[in-house]
């Protein structure tokens, strides 16, 4: 599936709280299990899982959203952008437009959007799984390593931070396509798949009216709910997929602190990638995806629902599998916290 071909599709239109969402969706004939949805991280959108809707979709209910401020929903001045909001994003998805249990995919900020939504949707999450999740623990400090805060004030500096005339031309110059590449291939560690399609799809939101608003609000986006309370809380299965060369998050670091507080029952999957595992390697994270959701136990509740509930948009057929890189383990295994 190319990110032009997944981009032209959506669904009927759906909002939140008065504000627009984009959204893609693709059903087989006969699904099995619970619906997914697919939840991108900072910067991108419904585009970046141009590599797993496909496969997914060939036997599950699969959905995916642009959170409010990025990708080509809505990008509204004077909205409290943060974890609360996308977590209610995402929930009032699952009860409006899904309507049956669902198993919620992150990707680092879309990762603890995910969690939280998980958490508080209670029955009706399936289960969470979340690729090189951001999010604060409690012990913490208010800016961790692994927020989405702390990584773009490393990536950028906090100096140029302050000022309204060079956040604009900070702002200018991160979106130029050299730039997006760059920092495209600061965080995968096979470059593959860093290619036009995916700058361009980082881009082109960057030119939507709001874009800079948004950017401007970002680095002080609040913490929210720290991680272990949000694993208290939740009562769904839960899958730790790691691109373990993260160089933005410690992924190393950060695993042993997801082992000391996620709970009993967890399961991980640890890969040769980095912050991105989806579109580095995915061929890996969709086999460990369809193994892990083949084992979730499914009740009456996750019968899947009518064809005609999710037709109104369908994404083409996969593309043919992209070659996997040499050094990245054929069968990673997963392993039990």
């Amino acid at each position: 599936m190319s990110l032009s071909a997944a981009s032209s599709l959506s669904e009927a239109p759906w909002g939140f709280q008065g504000h627009a969402v984009h959204s893609l969706c693709r059903t087989p004939q006969a699904p099995v299990g619970p619906a997914i949805l697919l939840v991108h991280g900072f910067g991108a959108s419904t585009d970046h899982w141009r590599y797993n809707i496909p496969v997914l979709a060939e036997q599950h209910e699969v959905h995916a959203l642009d959170l409010l401020g990025f990708g080509r929903s809505a990008k509204p001045a004077g909205l409290a952008y943060g974890g609360a909001l996308w977590r209610d994003q995402l929930q009032a998805y699952v009860s409006e437009r899904i309507g049956r249990p669902t198993v919620l995919v992150g990707n680092s900020l879309g990762g603890y959007a995910a969690l939280a939504a998980g958490a508080a949707l209670g029955e009706q999450a399936a289960g969470v799984v979340l690729l090189n999740a951001a999010g604060p623990f409690a012990a913490e400090q208010q800016a961790p390593a692994g927020s989405w805060g702390a990584i773009a004030r490393r990536t950028i500096g906090t100096a140029l931070l302050k000022s309204p005339v060079l956040q604009r031309l900070l702002f200018e110059n991160l979106r130029r396509p050299a730039t997006i590449r760059k920092t495209l291939n600061q965080v995968y560690i096979d470059r593959t798949n860093v290619d036009e399609a995916l700058v361009e799809a980082i881009r082109r939101p960057s030119l939507d009216p709001g874009a800079f608003g948004v950017f401007r609000t970002v680095f002080d986006i609040p913490s929210g709910q720290p991680l272990d309370q949000l694993f208290a809380d939740l009562s769904s299965p839960l899958l730790l997929l790691w691109g373990i060369r993260d160089p933005w998050i410690n992924a190393v670091g950060r695993r042993a602190a997801f082992q000391r507080h996620a709970p009993s029952g967890t399961r991980e999957v640890v890969l040769e990638a980095g912050h991105c595992p989806h579109d580095e390697v995915p061929e890996q994270v969709n086999r460990a995806l369809l193994d892990w959701l083949a084992q979730l136990p499914l009740g009456p509740a996750q019968e899947p629902a009518p064809a005609s509930k999710t037709d109104q948009a369908q994404v083409p057929a996969a593309e043919p599998a992209r070659p996997q890189a040499q050094s990245v383990p054929q069968d990673p295994a997963p392993v039990q916290v």
